[in-house]
């Protein structure tokens, strides 16, 4: 069973896509979950259907990100307005 968007699904309901980013200062694994027969042409295409996820009919999403160095961050630390 998957957590989905929709409560737990049976995994042999959705498709998988594991992806993997291994340069010099990360290493990412991610995992997403799409439903079957969705109609998004990034499991043919491997780009995106859109910036914000690899598929049209995601249900799941996960990310693991190990960092290899200490990396600064862009910016600082803000506080709120208010």
């Amino acid at each position: 069973m998957i957590d989905t968007k929709y409560g737990s699904m049976a995994a042999e309901l959705l498709m998988k896509r594991d992806g993997v980013v291994d340069n010099d200062n990360e290493y990412t694994t991610t995992v997403e979950y799409c439903l079957l027969g969705c109609s998004g042409q990034a499991h043919k295409t491997g780009r995106p259907d859109a910036l914000g996820h690899f598929c049209n009919a995601h249900v799941h999403r996960s990310a693991h990100v190990r960092l290899k160095r200490n990396v600064s961050a862009l910016g600082g630390a803000g506080g709120f307005c208010g």
